[in-house]
């Protein structure tokens, strides 16, 4: 197995929107003389787990793939919101894989040295809940053995592990990789330091980006849970106190702070679920810049690109994309919309759950 070519961090493109319609094209190298002294940059430090099982529907004997795509308890680590599909694996576009055997409540599992039962099927083919037996120590061990990252037909070589980590990576938490991040290096946040802007990091489970299925994806993000530390709370809240900007590297990182935001745009320390979705009319209290990949209309992750930007501006900057041949997908360029929002400008719009 390989790592993904991400292309190398001084070779990637980096595009900044900017409030008043202003576009440049950089390269990615230069985000880390983009911000200002006392700013805030906050990023996801949760490692990808390898949550690709291939294996046996025990009932049947036919093949099966599962994607864990979600953690169903904080107290149960052995529960997943699962995606099963049939034969094949990552070269067939997920939208192409043949469906999975038809699976019954208690159905078995051999997933490698691991076995799983069927909790409950949900309202689609594919989706399924699912208990891993053995206690949790049993399980991620067999998940370090048998698992693979999560992988898509776009990358045609099998992804190592290791491939699919930021240079921050710290708990295996994430289904996905947080992938804003592999935007960072340590020459990026050494420069930061030396230069006076805050760095902070919070946990986040990033889930599936595609299940292969319209109607299942329109659903997506999927519930998340999410970490915030003690010391980035209070790295927030000085950031509010000085009227910095709070950049947030990725979507997962605007979904756990706006999950976690008080009225006033501090944040709660902890552990929680971020439930709902951010879109266009989702009131944005905590991040005032968001420094994401390249999306295309009618993902989730552009969804909530429209609570930062509206829909002119965000086409604009498509076409900006498309022209200037920005790579898409989990290991491509980056975007940095560096627009005043409702957080930014200490002004409260409704409020409404995140």
């Amino acid at each position: 197995m390989i790592a993904a070519d991400r292309s190398d961090h001084y070779s990637a493109k980096l595009l900044v929107v900017e409030a008043d319609g202003t576009m440049r094209h950089l390269p990615r190298s230069s985000l880390a003389a983009l911000f200002n002294p006392g700013d805030l940059v906050v990023a996801n430090d949760a490692a990808t787990l390898p949550a690709s099982l291939r294996g046996t529907h025990i009932a049947s004997g036919e093949a099966i793939e599962i994607r864990l795509a979600g953690w169903l308890s904080l107290s149960d680590p052995t529960r997943f919101l699962a995606i099963a599909f049939g034969a094949g694996d990552y070269r067939t576009r997920t939208e192409d894989r043949l469906p999975p055997p038809a699976l019954a409540m208690g159905d078995r599992l051999r997933l490698g040295p691991l076995e799983a039962g069927v909790e409950r099927l949900l309202d689609h083919p594919r989706l399924v809940e699912l208990r891993f037996l053995g206690n949790r120590a049993a399980m991620f061990a067999g998940l370090a053995q048998h698992g693979r990252p999560i992988q898509y037909a776009h990358v045609p070589e099998p992804l190592a592990l290791w491939g699919v980590w930021t240079k921050i990576a710290a708990r295996p938490f994430a289904f996905e990789a947080p992938s804003a991040g592999f935007a960072l290096d340590w020459n990026t946040l050494q420069v930061w330091r030396r230069r006076d802007i805050g760095f902070a990091t919070l946990t986040h489970a990033a889930g599936v980006s595609s299940t292969g299925d319209p109607a299942l994806d329109s659903r997506l993000p999927f519930d998340e849970p999410y970490l915030i530390p003690e010391r980035t709370a209070a790295q927030v809240m000085l950031a509010k106190l000085r009227g910095s900007r709070i950049i947030a590297i990725g979507t997962s990182v605007v979904r756990a702070l706006e999950a976690a935001a008080n009225p006033d745009g501090s944040v709660r320390v902890g552990n929680s679920i971020a439930t709902g979705r951010i879109a266009q009319d989702t009131p944005l209290r905590v991040g005032d810049t968001i420094l994401t990949g390249v999306h295309q209309p009618g993902e989730s992750h552009f969804e909530l690109l429209r609570a930062f930007a509206d829909d002119t501006l965000l086409a604009r900057a498509s076409a900006a994309l498309a022209a200037g041949g920005y790579r898409t997908h989990e290991f491509g360029d980056s975007v940095l919309y560096n627009l005043p929002t409702a957080a930014a400008a200490g002004e409260r719009k409704p409020e409404r759950s995140p």
